[in-house]
């Protein structure tokens, strides 16, 4: 959650590094939105190569046009993004996302799979939302993401909550023994250990 890094990507999944768009998460005192404008929800979209520099360029030249429905799209993708943690966050504590939480997910589901449509790609199909110049077209993929994790039965013990108190990222745990515990280690993690060797010297 480095201050200085503000795309900081640790999650290991797209729709973790979704979720961890919120600094600090769990401090009322420091916690830090990242998505402040939809100029900003479009910034980590190229970062994240969810859209092109040219989608970027026109999806801000049609947000200028139409800066309601603009506003509208960010108030949707955080609380996408926030359903998405809360469920994920429970996942990770080994207990079932709330009812009314994956009803809302669901919903999002159902809007945005409408788009989707089967495609040719060389020599295989394959399922792709069409690309279209709809100013919430950074969030199909994003989805997709978080609907392709929570349906691998095998893979959902991998998620899990960074230690750091309080920082509240989620990451998808990809090592071989699944030991990880910090978003970073060069983050939370060397926190942990300044700590625990002044505790130590103490």
């Amino acid at each position: 959650m480095s201050e200085t890094n503000p795309y900081m990507m640790v999650g290991e999944r797209l729709c973790m590094d979704f979720i961890n768009t919120v600094s600090w998460r769990e401090s009322a005192e420091k916690r830090r939105e990242w998505f402040t404008s939809y100029a900003k929800l479009v910034d980590w979209s190229v970062h994240a190569e969810v859209l092109s520099a040219q989608q970027a360029k026109d999806l801000l030249s049609e947000a200028e046009k139409n800066p309601s429905k603009a506003e509208d799209v960010l108030k949707q993708a955080i609380e996408l993004r926030e359903v998405m943690y809360r469920m994920f966050k429970r996942i990770s504590k080994k207990t079932s996302p709330n009812e009314q939480d994956l009803a809302r997910f669901n919903e999002s589901v159902s809007h945005f799979y409408q788009s989707l449509q089967v495609i040719q790609d060389e020599d295989q199909f394959i399922l792709k939302f069409k690309e279209t110049d709809a100013l919430d077209t950074m969030l199909p993929p994003i989805l997709q993401s978080a609907v392709d994790l929570l349906t691998s039965k095998n893979e959902l013990e991998r998620v899990k909550q960074c230690e750091g108190d309080p920082c509240g990222w989620l990451f998808f745990d990809t090592s071989r023994n699944k030991s990880r515990r910090w978003c970073s280690m060069a983050d939370c993690g060397n926190r942990a250990k300044v700590r625990r060797f002044y505790q130590k010297g103490k």
